[in-house]
């Protein structure tokens, strides 16, 4: 008996059920009971701007639901605002998160027997954790992101939550006054909606497009705007008719849809963190995608869009010359994306498309595919004995994709934060920040605050930085991420040593330690496992159950 003929048994099929006598109680009438149950995840909450207006959607998407005939059920999940969290102990919950999150959708979905789920979210992990939820379910499903911040201003010049970070290491160098810096911290932020450039919420959601769970031109509209409500009002209209036509969640993300989402991810200059997340999403709908094939499409996929935080432009910017569609139009012309995937629309990736505008004429912000900003995508594999499993690198925005020098080792953000700031971190120096991975931190805490304090000092391409943590989707310089196998579990990077010498070569995808074999091997004898930082609570079970980042960090 398949899930949607049992949830109709369930409502319709016994005249006595006594699961009625609860609906009853919520307001619904018999002739209900023949309509389809539609879950709305409901991210809202005030804890963060990004999420802090997602209720209107959900009140439109809810309308839409039941003008369809059909009944929307409201559940909420949480979130944990990375911008907020950065730099903090809180920053360890932030992947956690996307792992409850997940739990919460697959949880009432399954729970309540609903017959498909809209789910609606803001910052960084909603996007990933809702989608897991969904595919673990596998119910008629589409997502409905928030939307994203309009820019904040001070003398002229666009701002991002990013500014603010860097405007820290720039006063604390001396380069910035503190006029200027508080001026940036008051105005970053203007208004409801995610982070402005093409950081994480953005990423995830844009390539949520391409892997056709979302509605095309949803992802880059402004949270304040009226036609985000329009879309989230026509997502469950759609979604309804999925549930009609038994469109299913793993319908749609197959091997295909998977690919076409990283090459947009390649294509807009995305987050690292789609790295991290794609390979999640992957494994929850039973797809075999590896950390390699994350190089095989970036080898063949241009970066075509000039996006912050290594490029000129917002998310607004880039609605304003087409958005995800304009995008997607340039990728297909090329032959870089598949066309026949299927969408929860009903209709081909490649016919939603073609019903789309293509880019606006007069602009710069989106490329042809024939004048990239990179002939190559952004995010790069690194392998070599620093990084057995993998690493992640993003390239875009430096000017040299090589650079050599002394390791200067710190066991935890602060302490490499303290060296930063008090000025001791030099021109060629390799920072390695350890025992930040899944297991280790726990959580895989984001290097936001070190990275913006190296930019804001003018240091971001001269120093290198290796980390077995993750970084912010606006992190930009020569930066490794997602070090594999991490320190706590025995990986070469627990091994390093001050003064020791580092290779990071993005074109040669290499990640090495340049120190003699016998010798690692004798500090491989010699090191001895930290204890756990937690044993209670949702850190110590994530700790427990943490697949590595090459697997994408899932329990």
């Amino acid at each position: 008996m398949s899930h949607n003929e049992r949830s109709r048994h369930i409502t319709q099929g016994v005249e006595r059920s006594p699961n009625r006598a609860m609906f009853y109680a919520l307001g619904y009438q018999k002739a209900d009971f023949d309509k389809p149950m539609i879950g709305i995840a409901n991210g809202h909450s005030t804890i963060t701007p990004c999420n802090a207006g997602l209720q209107p959607l959900a009140d439109a998407a809810a309308d839409a639901i039941r003008a369809a005939g059909a009944n929307p059920q409201i559940f909420g999940t949480p979130t944990i605002s990375d911008g907020m969290a950065m730099g903090t102990e809180g920053m360890k919950y932030s992947l956690v998160s996307r792992e409850v999150i997940a739990d919460c959708v697959e949880l009432s979905v399954q729970g309540q027997w609903m017959d498909g789920v809209l789910v609606i979210g803001g910052c960084d992990k909603n996007m990933p954790g809702g989608m897991i939820g969904m595919l673990r379910a596998n119910v008629p499903a589409i997502y409905v992101y928030g939307g994203t911040i309009l820019p904040g201003r001070w003398k002229g010049e666009d701002l991002s939550i990013v500014s603010a970070f860097e405007a820290v290491g720039a006063h604390m160098a001396g380069k910035m006054s503190r006029e200027d810096f508080e001026g940036i911290e008051r105005n970053a932020c203007p208004s409801t909606g995610s982070c402005g450039g093409m950081y994480t919420a953005n990423t995830m959601s844009a390539s949520f497009e391409a892997l056709g769970m979302s509605l095309l031109g949803s992802s880059t509209m402004a949270n304040p705007m009226e036609e985000k409500a329009r879309s989230a009002a026509l997502s469950g209209t759609v979604l309804v008719e999925a549930v009609k036509k038994n469109i299913r969640a793993r319908d749609v993300v197959t091997r295909a849809s998977i690919e076409n989402a990283i090459a947009l991810v390649m294509a807009i200059g995305g987050s690292t963190n789609a790295v991290l997340h794609y390979l999640a999403i992957a494994d929850a709908a039973g797809v075999d995608w590896t950390i390699d094939d994350f190089e095989r499409v970036r080898r063949k996929v241009p970066v075509i869009c000039d996006l912050k935080p290594s490029g000129r432009y917002m998310a607004i910017d880039l609605h304003r010359a087409g958005g995800i569609p304009a995008v997607l139009h340039e990728l297909l012309d090329a032959g870089l994306i598949e066309a026949e995937c299927l969408t929860v629309t009903g209709r081909r990736l490649g016919e939603e498309i073609m019903d789309c505008l293509r880019r606006t004429a007069g602009q710069d912000v989106v490329r042809a595919v024939s004048e990239p900003v990179c002939a190559e995508g952004h995010l790069a594999i690194l392998k070599g004995n620093l990084a057995e499993s993998g690493a992640v690198a993003k390239i875009t925005g430096i000017k040299s994709p090589r650079i050599e020098g002394p390791a200067r080792v710190f066991d935890d953000e602060q302490s490499a934060m303290d060296a930063i700031l008090a000025g001791r971190i030099c021109a060629g120096d390799i920072l390695v920040l350890r025992y930040l991975g899944p297991k280790g931190a726990p959580g895989m805490p984001e290097m936001l605050a070190p990275t913006s304090a190296l930019v804001g000092q003018g240091l971001g391409e001269s120093v290198g930085l290796v980390t077995d943590g993750r970084f912010s989707g606006g992190t930009w310089g020569m930066v490794v991420g997602h070090v594999s196998p991490e320190a706590a579990v025995g990986g070469t990077i627990a091994l390093v040593e001050d003064g020791d010498r580092i290779l990071i070569d993005a074109r040669e995808q290499k990640l090495q330690l340049l120190v003699d074999d016998q010798e690692i091997e004798r500090r491989r004898m010699a090191w001895q496992p930290p204890a756990p930082r937690y044993t209670r609570g949702v850190l110590a079970k994530y700790a427990l159950l943490a697949k590595p980042a090459d697997q994408g960090a899932a329990t």
